[in-house]
This record gives C-alpha cells, sequence and structure tokens, in this order.
C-alpha cells in the first residue's frame, strides 16, 4: 500500500486533470484565446484605433478581450500575460486622471477605473486607479436629466455606442467603484459621486433596454447597493422571460434598438446575447446548475466555431465587407463574454 502522502498527491493530480478535462471537453479554451490574440494583433495593428499612447480600447474588441483573456490565461495556465494585455492596460494608464477632452475621454476614464481597479490588491487603492477615480468623479453628470452618469460614446451604433447607452456607461462605472476598497467608497466626498449615480440608475429619465439593465445586474456584483433585492428579482425574471426555447437569447429580446437602413439579417439565438447574458448572471450569482442557465450554458458549448474558435455574430449595423475589421466587433465580443461564461461556470 503507497504511503497517504503519495496517495494524497497522485489524487490531486487526478484532479486536476480532470478538472481540466471537464472545463475543454466539450469547448475549446485554447481555439477560444486563439482567436482572441489574433484579434488583436489585427486591432494592434489597425490604424484606425492606433494613438500614441496604444490602441483604443473599445468595448467590443478591446474592453472584452481584457475581460477575458486572464481568465482564459489562468484556464490554460499560462505564466505571463500577453502582450496584448499590456499594451490595452499601458494604454489606460497613459495621462490617467488627465484623459483628454473629446467624444471618448469619459470611456476612458470610466475603462481606467475598471481594470486599475481589478489589478489593485482587495485593500490598496494605486496611485494610477486613484488618479483614473479623481477624474473620473470631474466628469460626472452634476445637474440634468443624466445626473450622476457620464457622457458616453454615441455614434448611432448597437448595441454599446448610443444615446441610450449611457445607463450602460454609468453602470460600467458603478462595477469599477464595487472593485475600490471599501475605504474609498466610506469617505464622504466619494460617498456623495456614489450616492448621485445610485439615484441616477435607480431613476433614469428613460427605461433602460434589457441589455443596458443587464449591465446593472452585473454592476451589483461588485456594488450590491445599485440593485435592491426586489428590483433583482424583478429584472432576474424578466431576462428568463426572454430566454429562447433553445436555451439562447435573441438580439431582439435585450432591446428595443435603433432603426437601421441596410442591417445584416439575424435571426434565432445570438452569440453575444447569450454570452453576454449568461455572463452576466453568472457573476451576479445565478447558480451554474440553474435551468435557465445551464440551457444557456449548454447552448454556448454547441456554438463555438470548431475552426476559428469564435462564437459567430454578426453587425446589428451595417453591412461590412467579409473580414474586414468591422465585421467581426460583435464576435470579438460573443467570444469573449462564451469563453468567460464557461469557464467561471465550471469553477
Amino acid at each position: 500500500m503507497p504511503p497517504m502522502p503519495r496517495m494524497r498527491t497522485v489524487l490531486t493530480v487526478l484532479a486536476l486533470v480532470s478538472a481540466t478535462t471537464s472545463l475543454s471537453a466539450d469547448w475549446s479554451p485554447e481555439l477560444a484565446a486563439r482567436y482572441l490574440d489574433s484579434r488583436q494583433k489585427d486591432w494592434f495593428a489597425w490604424k484606425t484605433a492606433a494613438s500614441a499612447d496604444g490602441p483604443c480600447v473599445s468595448c467590443h474588441t478591446g474592453m472584452t478581450y481584457l475581460l477575458a483573456r486572464p481568465a482564459l490565461r489562468r484556464a490554460l495556465n499560462e505564466g505571463q500575460p500577453t502582450i496584448y494585455e499590456k499594451g490595452l492596460l499601458d494604454r489606460l494608464r497613459a495621462n490617467v486622471g488627465a484623459k483628454p477632452a473629446g467624444a471618448l475621454q469619459s470611456v476612458e476614464a470610466i475603462f481606467s477605473a475598471m481594470f486599475l481597479s481589478r489589478e489593485d490588491a482587495r485593500d490598496t487603492m494605486s496611485a494610477h486607479t486613484r488618479k483614473a477615480f479623481d477624474q473620473l468623479w470631474t466628469l460626472q453628470g452634476a445637474e440634468g436629466p443624466t445626473k450622476g452618469a457620464w457622457r458616453w460614446y454615441a455614434a448611432s451604433l448597437d448595441p454599446w455606442e448610443n444615446p441610450e447607452s449611457v445607463y450602460y456607461g454609468a453602470s460600467v462605472a458603478a462595477l469599477a467603484i464595487g472593485q475600490a476598497p471599501a475605504s474609498y467608497r466610506v469617505d464622504p466626498s466619494v460617498r456623495e459621486h456614489v450616492a448621485s449615480l445610485t439615484t441616477y440608475l435607480a431613476n433614469p429619465p428613460a427605461s433602460p433596454r434589457l441589455h443596458d439593465r443587464l449591465a446593472l445586474l452585473w454592476a451589483s456584483s461588485t456594488l450590491p447597493t445599485v440593485l435592491p433585492e426586489a428590483a433583482r428579482n424583478t429584472l432576474l425574471s424578466d431576462v428568463f422571460a426572454k430566454q429562447s426555447a433553445d436555451g439562447g437569447w435573441t438580439l431582439e429580446s435585450l432591446g428595443p434598438w435603433m432603426a437601421h437602413a441596410d442591417p445584416p439579417p439575424a435571426s434565432g439565438s445570438n452569440g453575444y446575447a447569450t454570452a453576454f447574458t449568461a455572463f452576466v448572471l453568472n457573476r451576479a450569482g445565478v447558480a451554474a446548475s440553474h435551468p435557465g442557465l445551464a440551457r444557456a450554458l449548454t447552448w454556448l458549448r454547441s456554438h463555438q466555431d470548431p475552426m476559428t474558435g469564435a462564437w459567430p455574430a454578426v453587425s446589428m449595423n451595417k453591412r461590412y465587407p467579409a473580414g474586414s475589421m468591422e465585421s467581426l466587433f460583435m464576435q470579438d465580443a460573443a467570444t469573449a463574454f462564451a469563453a468567460l461564461a464557461l469557464i467561471e461556470a465550471a469553477r
């Protein structure tokens, strides 16, 4: 009979192998990571996204990559962040606290606070993060119907870049604030800003789309006070009521959206809509065994393209040339959120 320490070692190894097999048995984290890395390689080389401080951290390709790639890295036992993770974070650190005026100023300030606070230790705020929040508060609306929120980039593009996306941006800001140390959030001057944001999220000038209400549910995973229990339960009921019979969600179910002249046809459950919804439900504490979420995860496992590693999704706005940078933006986001949802559900 082998010694007990050796037996424990063997059992531990078997458990790790079993967990890895379970994680990747019906989808490929490696292919998903390869797809996302290849897209960042193209994004870093794309002149439209370039600046002296590095490539834009976009809602579709940059922000989602920074969310998903660390989780994939851990799942694949990779030792170091990719050059693209480092490059995007360097862009957020550049001019932190003094992001230049322009259409993207508030977006960059919010993303800087979001990702830099995530990089900090739980009880310690770095100088970079403090600068990011300092600027965030100076840009927060102080009056009018969007008091408590921030200006958001509006380019008449769904689902992230339209006038109604102010609510989405404010929810992401709340997510960032929830990641900051509690000692920072209870500072009287900060508490006043958080209260103003919470009031806006509870009483927006117009009813938010389900997509943007999902962003609020996501924010409640770090800042529970933005979504009281009764409102949370109502939101969860609304989300599952919109779920399709096959376990996914359609783009239409997360709307209503803007009218576009000639968008690509879309019908049935959608890669982005399902991935984003499943990811948020997971982050909000819905168990992977919940019947609705379990069906969504099953849908995601069966819809990864085995050739590209991506979850296919097309633009809601325009018919872009096949293979163009813009034609894959929704696919970038769908793949990032799908990988995150599946990895986190397996934990």
